[in-house]
């Protein structure tokens, strides 16, 4: 395994990072393990979850498979999501934040987290609301670097000014959605990121599983796939005619050249400029 540096961080991690969406969920806890045991042994030590994953089950999966090997890994979660009843269980206030944070240890079964990211922006909160309750969490101990994920370049230039204006902790990442499908954040959020030294994480990197070659047709869902279980959702949505055609294609090329269509779409995303470590959420071993 190569190991590449974290933005401006000295933290190095794996080309690689195990995305988790699926502990807890479709995947049952064993497998959960085995999944984590071997992504280990294979050299990856980056392991990505979210507080709102399955309602908090992933987080407690994670921490349990990762239960005496903790300083191994490069532990990431995040925060921002509704997660409770409460008008202030959601979003990017320091009460939430810090209450989140706190209930996130407790799952994770850990006294500290790597990389805390902020799961999607809250355009009614000041950037400075969100950054100071992160910077609390990082001189406290309980965070040792923040992040966030699809948020617009503009926002993440926001955040770094007001970092560098005000003194607080600054980003260190970005994760946005990436895959040959979906190029978007090559128009500014990669010049951004390689100008101002971010890591950039993507996730969907297989496109959903359409690179995967996962969908014979639009209207023919594998009954265990993202977009057969979560009708509506931002999985079902991209699964398109011009996109299943397109993976259909990408498939038979990636046949021709002796790889599956997964390891090709993961060597395109994990190669190009100002990608650090595109996330894999596997369902199955």
């Amino acid at each position: 395994m190569t190991y590449r540096l974290l933005g401006r961080t000295g933290v190095r991690v794996s080309q690689l990072c195990l995305g988790t969406m699926n502990f807890g969920g479709p995947t049952p806890d064993d497998t959960a393990t085995r999944i984590v045991d071997a992504a280990l042994d294979a050299g990856v030590n980056f392991v990505d979850t979210a507080d709102m994953y399955n309602a908090g089950r992933s987080e407690e999966v994670v921490g349990a498979a990762l239960a005496g090997r903790r300083d191994r890994v490069v532990l990431a979660t995040k925060v921002h999501f509704r997660m409770g009843d409460g008008p202030n269980d959601e979003g990017n206030s320091r009460l939430h934040i810090l209450r989140a944070c706190e209930q996130s240890l407790r799952r994770l079964k850990t006294d500290y987290i790597d990389l805390y990211q902020i799961h999607r922006p809250s355009p009614e909160i000041p950037v400075e609301e969100t950054l100071d309750a992160l910077t609390d969490l990082v001189r406290a101990g309980k965070v040792r670097y923040i992040g966030c994920s699809t948020h617009p370049a503009w926002m993440v230039m926001e955040a770094l000014a007001a970092s560098e204006r005000r003194g607080l902790a600054r980003y260190v990442s970005e994760q946005p959605p990436y895959n040959l499908l979906d190029r978007r954040i090559e128009n500014e959020l990669v010049p951004l990121a390689t100008r101002y030294g971010l890591a950039i994480l993507p996730w969907a990197p297989l496109a959903q599983g359409v690179l995967a070659g996962r969908y014979p047709s639009e209207t023919d869902l594998p009954a265990d796939s993202r977009a057969a279980r979560l009708p509506g959702s931002i999985y079902a949505r991209r699964v398109t005619i011009r996109g299943v055609n397109a993976g259909l294609r990408f498939t038979a090329l990636a046949r021709e050249h002796g790889k599956t269509p997964g390891q090709l779409a993961l060597l395109w995303c994990k190669d190009q400029p100002g990608v650090t470590s595109p996330i894999v959420g596997p369902r199955t071993l």
